[in-house]
């Protein structure tokens, strides 16, 4: 597999769209008028996830969200703004003021009319929030932990360390190592329970200009986030986080604007490059894994703030849970020890790595993908566990925690939901989609909390994480 770094080239276009306006109809439905930002959009719960089909100009497709999910971004923002106080020490208006300060500027005009319509969307719904909001919500990954651990750092030395989160488990794989020779790929998102269960949200997204787009998201999100993408230009795209990295410009790109444009404007691997790389602020540093199955192709870029490399291959099996590989990055950019094999990127790395290397060579599939996803056995025991070493990640159950990103012991936080696709499917628009642990098991709260009571903060907003069984869902 081979590794190179591209060409910076110039940044494709963007041009400014008037904002729309909507009137309160019927939930889920709409009349036929053409006038009606409505008309072209649906919605539909199935196995805990909310499908969303959005369409038109930059302005109605937010409207369309912004109303077809007002309950849930509100639900959405009460909680994190619940859980960012209490982690970060940070109240909402704090967010709101990094959003106005730095990031709302430096969000392209097509973007600023997709969030001014979500906010007329969830004004229609007596919800009243406003352009900051739905910023700072877009960005709480970028703000909570690089921007807010930078201010630590500044203020005490060292203080910000551990804060970038390990978020998923993750595989992108093509060539002799999957049963068809052509591109799978597959992505679990580990989080807080608090803020995972709000992970659920699948958008199919036509826009005006650029690619039709089937992604996971939070309510209120115009980028994937966690990240699980796929176009009709043959893209597909996820990440896992780099755990234990420290940097950040907030005179830069917001990542979820950068992310954003990559689903919705590239049409190569190159041209993901290009769009994370140019004007990137170092905000959710990730190892990105991409495929195209135009070519066949699949890479990973390991995005930092000053560093960056990529590794590209037609036959391949690259793997992500939340290590970094390039040795100048890790030196530079994070604290992150590659030898210590008891940490959950590492022990992960191995266990991934023998699966989707070794065991599954040439049989990897969507049942095989299904079975890494849902992963538990735990290489530093030898044994099937439900900790933070295991690819389904549980460290609720975990004594010591995983304070490679500051979860203390038994913090209820893992593996919240889990996507997998191949070449085939995608070039339909199709994913399945797991809601909840992928390995079937519920999170119930309330004995939780007895056991745990340091975590009973969360009880307002956390009373389950249940598992719904794995569903396909496809571009209408």
């Amino acid at each position: 597999m081979r590794y190179y770094t591209p060409k910076l080239l110039f940044l494709i276009p963007f041009f400014a769209l008037a904002c729309g306006t909507g009137t309160d109809k019927t939930d889920n439905k709409a009349t036929s008028t053409a006038a009606d930002p409505l008309a072209r959009a649906s919605r539909k719960d199935s196995s805990g996830w909310i499908y969303v089909h959005l369409e038109g100009s930059p302005s109605d497709i937010g409207y369309q969200h912004g109303y077809l999910l007002a309950e849930d971004i509100d639900t959405t923002l009460q909680a994190l703004s619940s859980f960012l106080q209490h982690e970060t020490k940070k109240d909402w208006e704090f967010y709101r003021h990094c959003a106005a300060s730095f990031l709302w500027p430096k969000v392209d005009s097509e973007y600023k009319a997709e969030i001014n319509g979500i906010v007329a969307g969830l004004k229609a719904k007596h919800k009243n929030y406003d352009s900051l909001d739905i910023t700072a919500l877009n960005a709480q990954e970028e703000l909570a932990y690089y921007y807010v651990p930078q201010l630590m750092d500044k203020q005490k030395p060292g203080s910000g360390d551990n804060k970038a989160p390990g978020n998923c488990s993750a595989f992108i794989v093509t060539g002799s190592y999957t049963k068809d020779g052509k591109i799978v790929i597959g992505h679990n998102n580990w989080t807080s329970y608090m803020i995972g269960q709000h992970w659920n949200v699948i958008a199919d997204i036509v826009p005006d200009k650029g690619s039709h787009m089937l992604m996971d998201c939070m309510p209120g999100y115009i980028h994937s986030g966690d990240d699980f993408v796929i176009t009709s230009n043959g893209i597909l795209i996820t990440e896992t986080t780099i755990t234990q990295f420290k940097g950040f410009d907030s005179t830069q790109t917001p990542e979820f604007v950068r992310a954003r444009k990559s689903a919705q404007y590239a049409n190569s691997i190159d041209d993901v490059i290009q769009i994370f790389v140019t004007g990137n602020n170092g905000g959710y540093a990730n190892d990105w894994l991409i495929g195209d199955i135009k070519t066949n192709e699949v890479a990973k870029l390991e995005l930092g703030l000053k560093d960056y490399r990529v590794w590209r291959s037609k036959d391949t099996a690259i793997v992500g849970s939340n290590f970094a590989s390039d040795p100048k990055l890790i030196k530079e950019e994070t604290t992150f020890s590659t030898t210590d094999p008891t940490t959950s990127p590492n022990a992960r790395k191995k266990r991934m790595e023998q699966l989707v290397l070794v065991d599954m060579k040439g049989k990897i599939d969507l049942e095989e993908g299904k079975k890494i996803e849902s992963d538990h056995y735990d290489v530093t025991h030898h044994a099937n566990a439900n900790n933070k070493c295991v690819v389904c990640g549980h460290v609720d159950e975990d004594k010591k925690g995983c304070m490679e990103w500051d979860w203390p012991a038994y913090y209820p936080g893992g593996a919240v939901q889990s996507k997998l696709t191949t070449a085939d499917l995608a070039k339909d628009l199709k994913f399945w989609a797991h809601m909840g642990h992928p390995c079937g098991q519920d999170f119930i709260a309330a004995p939780f909390y007895k056991l745990h009571p340091e975590y009973a903060w969360q009880a307002k907003y956390l009373t389950a994480l249940r598992a719904y069984p794995w569903t396909l869902f496809g571009a209408r």
